[in-house]
């Protein structure tokens, strides 16, 4: 009797175990996310996946990758993406083209550039001078990557057209292996692929972009205004669980942030994972929350307009919301 008890109980536990189970992926909702790019850079977003925290809110996430701002705003346009996360001059572009459901930036994650300058020798007295007469791989003409490169350059008295060559046919992505390939002087790279040439011994990082352009609104999440109208509780699950991946880079150490986020990068090994948030951390990368002021919307326009890229200046409160992130804020 006392085994035939037991046995009901333990089915009883299980039944329930599944009953339970089934009860909460019902409950989650599906969001479809499109990142610009998956980088160590996003550190915040990857703990969030990993720790759980999008799915305490009630969410059940699909992370995408678009290989660039145009491609991840164009998803977020067609409806093949919810929210996307990229440079948010995408977001003035589109506003400015006329887009009749403006995609509007409720998040901003990062505060410095995540990109480094790579030379094929060590220069451990690098100036930006040095690139006079030199070959760099670029960045997407109007991305973030080549307008903050291109800001720096004049905030040091180069002429990015006439002072030097820079090569912007290379896709997103692929200016790595452009340049271990032998083409270049000198590249622009996010990680891992900077650390990758240092490991493959034919580049090594000379300069933080992140630290010569100061602190820059580089990337944010954004979503069509009628989304957000929508599902306003939706969002604010969403950006909830960011500020608690936020509060956790800010509160652990590289070691620890590298073993929470390694899954997210199977092809890359702990060491270089911790080597390259230590670099990100280092830099003051992110923020300590997630709202994107008004005077960091202002610098990032007026560095569309140093490169050529903004006629007429876009409006803060048309293109910005706070509320979700001031709501999340610790």
């Amino acid at each position: 009797m006392k085994k035939s008890v037991s046995t009901l109980l333990i089915t009883g536990m299980i039944a329930a175990l599944i009953l339970t189970g089934c009860g909460d992926s019902k409950e989650l909702t599906a969001i479809t996310l499109n990142e610009v790019a998956h980088s160590i850079f996003y550190a915040p977003q990857y703990v969030a996946i990993e720790e759980g925290y999008f799915k305490e809110e009630g969410i059940n996430l699909t992370l995408e990758t678009g290989y660039g701002a145009d491609k991840t705003m164009t998803a977020v346009l067609s409806g093949d993406a919810d929210i996307g996360f990229m440079g948010s001059e995408a977001s003035i572009y589109a506003y400015l083209e006329g887009a009749s459901d403006p995609v509007v930036n409720f998040a901003q994650l990062t505060q410095r550039a995540g990109n480094f300058l790579v030379a094929r020798e060590e220069m451990p007295y690098f100036e930006w001078e040095d690139l006079k007469g030199k070959e760099v791989l670029g960045g997407r003409k109007g991305g973030m990557p080549e307008m903050v490169f291109e800001y720096i350059l004049k905030q040091n008295g180069i002429d990015p057209a006439s002072d030097l060559s820079i090569d912007q046919s290379i896709d997103f992505g692929s200016t790595a292996a452009a340049f271990s390939g032998g083409r270049g002087e000198f590249t622009v790279e996010f990680e891992p692929g900077a650390t990758s040439l240092e490991k493959e011994g034919v580049g090594y990082v000379v300069a933080s972009l992140g630290t010569d352009s100061g602190y820059v609104p580089y990337t944010a999440y954004s979503a069509k205004a009628s989304f957000m109208d929508k599902n306003p509780e939706l969002i604010q699950g969403f950006v909830n669980a960011l500020q608690k991946g936020m509060d956790f880079v800010n509160s652990h150490s590289p070691e620890e942030i590298a073993k929470v986020i390694a899954p997210q990068f199977p092809e890359t090994d702990l060491d270089t994972i911790t080597t390259i948030v230590k670099r990100y951390a280092d830099q003051d990368t992110w923020k300590e929350n997630l709202i994107f002021e008004e005077s960091s919307f202002d610098l990032l326009q007026d560095i569309l307009e140093s490169a050529g890229e903004l006629n007429e200046r876009a409006p803060y409160g048309k293109l910005v919301r706070t509320d979700f992130a001031k709501k999340a804020a610790p």
